[in-house]
């Protein structure tokens, strides 16, 4: 038996998303992380934190979205202890952008940076894979991705609030969820304004479900044992 996918990179074949609302930044994933046909970890952190005010959604290869993180926040810790004050949002991105286009025949990450500063508000850019860089009013990234974009196009509207904008990213990761063989587990939330960051936690089951999904239940195993009757010696 061919055992090769055992060996394979840990990938976050994963869903990711930033949206921009008035006022601020929500951004949401999933949290599946897989070898080859394995589940290595049904509940990781997709969502990492950079600065105080500026995350990091990451997908692709977990430990090329893992190095670039690392080294990220150890030049924006540098950058602001010489400026005393914050790093933006863009200078965050601009950072990520170079290290993916100078290394962009070894990455294989696709990120989206999303945070809220005094110059410019609550703003989302993406980077895909290769180091391009875009501010966005929306992004969506990984391999859930697909399913998502003419959703997102019809749903995502100008001026949500706080709550629209984080029921709209819970909504599309368990949509991407439905259909993405590579996108599962629960969905974590991070919603970035003036007043700071909130970190939301939402389970598989408390997740819609999707066509004609079914129900959680108990093995059916455990059922018949439970309704078997009872031996007498």
């Amino acid at each position: 038996m061919d055992m090769d996918w055992m060996n394979a990179p840990h990938s976050m074949g994963t869903t990711i998303i930033g949206v921009t609302y008035n006022g601020g930044v929500v951004l949401g994933a999933d949290s599946r992380t897989s070898t080859g046909m394995y589940v290595a970890n049904r509940a990781s952190d997709k969502i990492t934190q950079l600065t105080d005010n500026v995350y990091l959604c990451r997908s692709g290869s977990a430990a090329d979205s893992q190095v670039v993180s690392d080294y990220v926040r150890y030049f924006l810790h540098q950058h602001i202890i010489q400026l005393g004050q914050p790093a933006t949002v863009k200078v965050t991105a601009n950072l990520i952008r170079l290290l993916s286009y100078n290394n962009k025949n070894t990455l294989e990450t696709g990120l989206i940076v999303g945070g809220w500063d005094k110059y410019e508000g609550g703003s989302i850019y993406g980077v895909p894979l290769g180091g391009t860089m875009l501010q966005l009013p929306f992004a969506i990234g990984g391999s859930g991705s697909s399913y998502l974009y003419g959703f997102l196009d019809q749903a995502w509207k100008e001026g949500m609030s706080k709550d629209e904008a984080e029921a709209l990213v819970v909504k599309s990761v368990s949509l991407a969820i439905a259909r993405d063989g590579a996108s599962g587990g629960v969905v974590r939330t991070v919603v970035i304004n003036s007043e700071g960051v909130t970190r939301n936690f939402y389970p598989g089951d408390k997740l819609p479900l999707w066509h004609e999904e079914l129900p959680l239940r108990n093995s059916l195993l455990e059922e018949a044992s439970s309704e078997a009757e009872p031996m007498h010696p």
